[in-house]
């Protein structure tokens, strides 16, 4: 399947500037083609894959990615889907977040023995420009009239927009064309908020290369969830590739949770899996939703592909361990994912009866409720029921020495620290 038909297949194309030239090139030889990140942050989050994952795709078909970090225009600020001017980062963070990025894209982009990707970063081209060559050199080959009619501009005349993010689609341009020179680079891919940039590097290349010159555009459509919400959020903010930001079991729950009708789109969009496979998975949707089989599957494939096996498995033992209340077999760094999200207390360790620790605490109201819960049997340690109301906490009981799970009822957990 040529590569356009399968992004096709997987609804991965909003837009193309020569859909039948694109689709010749293609079946023609191995492009080399690219897509861009800016380092706004020190982490991508999982809406910054969706290009990334077509730019993957291509890779695997034979072409010839480039992957390229923005040190030059993350500087500058890309206005794209803004209603107001960013807030400019000093070089020193921007190179911070220029080596974070750079790790993350290589985990994921560039195995062992890979020749055919690469990585490069606009800072190294655009630094040596002067003012003086920027305007006369490429500003001129750029009509204001033009420019402001640009999506990405024009969405942001009311509110208005200074000189600096107005020229980012200049600098944007420039990087394609010295791809063009320099990597043989035919074609960038972005999001659907890239078409105004995209289209005004295809101008730039053929005003300067001649209106001959073999170039091409494709964007990504804007995901949005079934609910009309945007794609990639929650109500703890965005989900990040940096398990730092965004725990390999966070990342996983993300994924497993997803809506039944969005996780075919995802499957389509975020896995590497055949058609074959998918619409299998698509059938289980329609038939045993219940079973929830395409969601572990999604989260399964996308947990393996950003963090490693080894973190997916432990993403599903921790979910086993919360499932069947088993949770002595968590470690301590298990638990701390676990529960990052819970009610969290601290105690200092010392011995107490576990009527007063759990009143002392805050997690009983009274001594009166605390005795009536571990009478009832409502009140477990670490997954087991406790009963013995002279029992005495401490640090003995702790898992890892550091941590000890309470559930009140069945649902209601609390991480303790032990400090």
């Amino acid at each position: 399947m040529n590569i356009i038909d399968e992004l096709e297949w997987r609804d991965a194309i909003n837009q193309q500037t020569d859909e039948e030239g694109l689709r010749a090139l293609t079946n023609e030889k191995a492009v080399s083609l690219y897509c861009g990140v800016d380092p706004t942050g020190d982490s991508m989050h999982i809406g910054h894959l969706i290009p990334f994952m077509v730019l993957k795709r291509f890779q695997l078909a034979g072409h010839r990615p480039v992957i390229l970090i923005g040190g030059a225009t993350g500087t500058i600020g890309d206005p794209s889907g803004r209603t107001s001017e960013r807030s400019l980062q000093t070089l020193e963070q921007i190179q911070s977040n220029v080596e974070a990025l750079a790790a993350q894209l290589r985990k994921l982009f560039l195995t062992e023995g890979d020749n055919n990707i690469r990585m490069v970063n606009n800072y190294d081209w655009t630094h040596k420009i002067n003012v003086i060559e920027f305007l006369r050199d490429y500003g001129k080959n750029f009509s204001v009239n033009t420019m402001l009619a640009k999506d990405v501009v024009s969405s942001r005349l009311d509110s208005g927009i200074s000189f600096t993010e107005f020229s980012y689609q200049i600098l944007q341009s420039l990087d394609f064309l010295h791809l063009y020179r320099e990597e043989d680079v035919q074609l960038q891919i972005g999001g659907s908020d890239q078409w105004g940039n995209i289209t005004s590097g295809l101008d730039l290349i053929r005003k300067k290369e001649g209106s001959e010159a073999k170039a091409f555009g494709l964007t990504i459509p804007l995901m949005l969830k079934a609910d009309g919400t945007k794609f990639g959020k929650t109500a703890g903010g965005a989900i990040w590739l940096d398990p730092d930001k965004t725990t390999p079991y966070e990342f996983y729950q993300f994924w497993a949770n997803t809506d039944d009708r969005d996780v075919v789109k995802y499957l389509k969009y975020f896995t590497f899996l055949s058609k074959e496979e998918i619409e299998g998975l698509a059938e289980k949707v329609n038939t045993e939703p219940h079973k929830r089989e395409a969601q572990k599957k999604l989260a399964e494939e996308m947990t393996r592909f950003v963090h490693s096996e080894e973190l997916l498995q432990q993403a599903l033992r921790i979910t086993a361990a919360l499932f069947s209340g088993d949770i002595k077999s968590l470690s301590a760094d298990e638990i701390e994912q676990g529960f990052k999200e819970m009610p969290t207390f601290e105690s200092a360790g010392d011995a107490k009866n576990i009527v007063d620790w759990l009143v002392d605490l805050g997690i009983e109201p009274s001594k009166r409720q605390a005795r009536e819960d571990i009478t009832n049997g409502a009140i477990s340690m670490n997954g087991e029921r406790v009963t013995d109301l002279m029992l005495e906490v401490s640090t003995e009981h702790a898992i890892g020495g550091r941590f000890i799970i309470i559930r009140k009822g069945k649902k209601n957990y609390s991480l303790v620290k032990i400090a």
